[in-house]
């Protein structure tokens, strides 16, 4: 008896580790993994863009407080040398 349930465990085991998945499970499953790295790569891409244009903006910002501050240098000037 303990010859055959030991004979059984062991074609038990073969059968249940020989079937691994089969080749359609194993195209999804590659599937799967190239669309979750075609995402990734658009949400990097969109994430960069934003920040390019945050960065455009806070550039263009800087330089009209630039301006700013050089127009009201020049007033500050011209109000001195009238006095």
């Amino acid at each position: 008896m303990k010859k055959l349930f030991a004979f059984v465990l062991l074609a038990g085991s073969v059968c249940f580790f020989s079937c691994g998945p089969s080749a359609e499970e194993q195209a999804e499953a590659e599937k799967k993994r190239q669309d979750s790295a075609a995402a990734a790569q658009e949400m990097m891409k969109a994430a960069e863009e934003a920040a390019m244009q945050q960065a455009a903006a806070e550039a263009a910002a800087a330089d009209a407080a630039a301006d700013t501050m050089m127009a009201d240098s020049a007033m500050v000037e011209a109000e001195a040398t009238e006095e």
